[in-house]
């Protein structure tokens, strides 16, 4: 850093120690609370110092010593997080309401034109009503249905690609990103953005660049953005985190304003003949519905849109580079699930989306690996709306609340042998992952909840079913099982450190592949 950077934090910081003690006494008045054990903050930094590259496991060490109801202070930012069931069912079901808030951090307002998609909305008539709409309209069981051939088509194209580099040490990672982009721009917006089109109108970018500003947004959203916890260190943007997000905005609008002229376009030339194709032109009808509660302009179309995206993607393609990851650690479990697939399946045919119902175990393997490695480890976080009282302690209205699922997920009141990877758990629980058993949250529970998660179900379930049936899977040459690097890195999604490096040969008859 330049010497000018450091002196400007310096002086900030020397501001801060100065308005610390009168801040300090000021406050003396306010109400006081029965706060939540936690460790003591220090002057203006709080409990910064405690949190390390992975928050999610600093902060399950800290709540080990303090309880599965630990109160910190990030900066000036009052923080609570629970760390058990029955944290998690008070503040995602009990009083789900007084937490369903969202604290606006700088990715919130950049990343959702100004808080107004759904993830990072403020709880009230607008949320609620694009909540309305993602259930009765965007992810209905008959609309989910007629995308099947999608997620069908899409997963074929990845096989045939894998086929074509038999033998050879593949990247898993780009070719499960590749999927699920191909999907969601599919689904959402009617068109395949992550490959040249042949016969299609040149997109407003390019797949080079549509991944690479989507790979900007998943980098921003895990990042720790110092001015959010440190308000008056805010305009300096230290790091360079906002700049960063105002131009991966300026980026993505860009796109979408392309996206959305080119839906209109198409519904004024077929005028009475259209007919809805995907979820944009979804949005754009509702648009047109002055009966709404809140009426939803273009901003609000954009912004549900960048959401719907950005939602299922990395999330699905970090759950099946997990699963992998897992069985090639675990052959026995690997050969089980290899053994079920060729029973229910049989060696002629791929797996479809019917299929997977009478495959128990593949999905305890999914349950399983959600339970290690979910995909939010802390979920997004929420927001108490009001002062109030949980387990006999106060949680003052403001409070940014975190439930750390990936504690819960390592409970050894609740797991036997929690570290280790045994999806035979699973095969005779029924604890599911649709947010109504608090042992396993992976897309959360209540208000809040991912609206999206049936079509991540689906994505994630038929790509790894087709994986394991499609190929063997081995770790090179000279990486053995038991020294799989199983390092994560911090995001609002939590992949591996290390992408996935495996050697695939198809076991499957050629022309199979070659079908998609």
């Amino acid at each position: 850093m330049e010497l000018a950077a450091w002196a400007t934090i310096f002086l900030a910081l020397l501001l801060g120690a100065v308005l610390f003690p009168l801040i300090t006494f000021l406050s003396r008045g306010r109400r006081a609370y029965n706060l939540p054990p936690g460790p003591k903050p220090w002057p203006i930094i709080g409990n910064l110092n405690l949190i390390g590259e992975l928050p999610h496991r600093s902060i399950h060490e800290l709540s080990k010593r303090y309880g599965p109801l630990m109160q910190l202070r990030l900066g000036s930012v009052p923080v609570v997080v629970g760390a058990s069931v029955e944290m998690a069912k008070i503040f995602l079901k009990t009083k789900d309401e007084a937490f369903s808030d969202r604290p606006r951090f700088a990715i919130s307002k950049h990343s959702s034109y100004d808080y107004s998609g759904i993830l990072w909305s403020r709880y009230g008539p607008h949320h609620r009503q694009a909540r309305r709409i993602c259930a009765a309209e965007l992810f209905n069981a008959k609309r989910l249905e007629s995308f099947e051939h999608v997620r069908d088509e899409e997963v074929r194209v990845m096989l045939r690609h894998l086929h074509q580099a038999s033998g050879r040490t593949v990247r898993l990672r780009d070719y499960l990103q590749t999927l699920a982009l191909g999907v969601i721009s599919r689904v959402v917006l009617g068109r395949k953005y992550v490959v040249e089109e042949e016969g299609a109108s040149p997109p407003a970018i390019t797949p080079a660049e549509f991944r690479e500003v989507m790979d900007e947004v998943f980098v921003l959203l895990g990042a720790f953005n110092i001015g959010d916890f440190i308000p008056w260190l805010d305009w300096l943007d230290l790091q360079g985190y906002v700049r960063r997000m105002k131009k991966m905005s300026a980026t993505f609008d860009s796109f979408l304003e392309h996206v959305l002229n080119e839906h209109n376009e198409r519904r004024r030339l077929e005028g009475d003949r259209f007919v809805a194709k995907d979820m944009v032109d979804v949005l754009l009808q509702l648009a047109d519905d002055t009966d709404l509660e809140v009426q939803l302009s273009r901003v609000s179309v954009k912004a549900i849109t960048q959401d719907l995206i950005i939602g299922a993607t990395d999330t699905a393609a970090n759950t099946v580079e997990w699963a992998v990851s897992e069985l090639l650690k675990n052959p026995k479990i690997l050969a089980k699930a290899t053994e079920e697939l060729d029973h229910v399946i049989g060696l002629d045919r791929l797996v479809t989306e019917g299929d997977i119902p009478r495959l128990p175990y593949l999905e305890a393997i999914l349950k399983e690996t959600m339970r290690l490695h979910p995909g939010a480890p802390m979920l997004a976080p929420h927001l108490s709306r009001e002062d109030a009282s949980v387990d006999g302690y106060g949680i003052p209205a403001g409070t940014t609340v975190f439930v750390n699922v990936w504690s819960i997920g390592r409970d050894p009141a609740l797991w036997d042998a929690p570290q280790e990877f045994r999806p035979q758990r699973f095969l005779d629980s029924k604890i599911d992952v649709k947010g109504q058993d608090f042992e396993l949250l992976p897309f959360g529970s209540g208000r809040r909840m991912c609206p999206g998660y049936n079509l991540a179900l689906k994505m994630i379930a038929l790509s790894l079913a087709n994986l394991l049936h499609g190929f063997l899977w081995r770790l090179p040459d000279d990486v053995a099982a038991e020294e799989l690097n199983m390092e994560e890195t911090y995001r609002l999604a939590v992949p591996r450190k290390f992408p996935l490096e495996a050697v695939v040969e198809p076991r499957l008859p050629a022309r199979l592949y070659m079908g998609a």
